[in-house]
């Protein structure tokens, strides 16, 4: 009996930077367990499409799915277009069984991804010396989900005993620039931006520029594709497939 298929189910951009890192962090889960089947896919903007995908895996002969959400916070997409696709898609496969893992979420592991990225910045533009810091996301409308950013922006500034504020591209404030902005009216002068997203694309390009034009010192790329992120999403897939067995 063959394992559940994996798919990451990715939310998808007009950036062809976005599909290619999401495709580079899954072929590392790939290289990790070559013995699954892994597929990629994306809810919109970006080619396969989930249906796509599915009726791949159908034809291929499985009959049992674990998707897991390739999202940082359980905001629309995690609770409201995942459900609805993976609903249509058993609705058209008869004996199909899906199950949706817990979405890729915020892993205590990613902060050390957030410091590799970070390093890298900082090496890049020559600053040894930090005296704030800002965690950039990409907001949502709902305040629980900008709220577990912010938790985990603490967290990260307590590993670093340094000051943070969590930032947002979008739907809530404050941007990248108002939080540079209020830590150098603050004095400080010395403030890098971390970016918590899994993939370049617009949102993260108009908060690293955002960033700098009010005075950060480096911007970090997203967490792109990570071994630590890999093994968060085997980690999703495992419980997401115990989840399939009957009781």
């Amino acid at each position: 009996m063959a394992a559940p298929a994996l798919v990451a189910l990715a939310h998808g951009s007009r950036d062809p930077r976005s599909a290619a890192t999401i495709k580079s962090l899954v072929a590392e889960v790939k290289a990790m367990r070559p013995d699954l089947r892994v597929e990629t896919a994306f809810l919109d903007l970006a080619k396969p499409s989930f249906d796509t995908v599915v009726d791949r895996l159908v034809k291929a002969g499985f009959d049992e799915i674990v998707v897991v959400p390739l999202l940082l916070t359980e905001a629309y997409h995690a609770k409201v277009d995942v459900p609805e696709v993976i609903a249509a898609a058993m609705a058209r496969h008869e004996g199909l069984k899906i199950q949706a893992s817990k979405i890729l979420g915020m892993e205590a592991a990613f902060l050390e991804v957030l410091d590799v990225r970070l390093r890298e910045a900082l090496k890049d533009a020559r600053v040894r010396e930090l005296d704030a810091l800002v965690l950039a996301a990409a907001g949502s409308s709902d305040p629980l989900a900008n709220q577990a950013v912010a938790r985990i922006a603490r967290t990260w500034g307590a590993r670093h005993r340094l000051p943070v504020t969590a930032a947002f591209a979008s739907a809530a404030p404050p941007a990248t620039g108002e939080a540079v902005r209020a830590f150098r009216g603050e004095g400080k002068r010395h403030i890098a931006v971390a970016s918590f997203f899994l993939a370049p694309g617009r949102l993260p390009d108009r908060a690293g520029e955002l960033a700098i034009e009010a005075g950060a010192v480096a911007v970090s790329d997203p967490l792109g594709a990570h071994p630590a992120v890999a093994r968060a999403i085997l980690a999703r897939y495992a419980v997401g497939a115990v989840e399939l067995v009957p009781v």
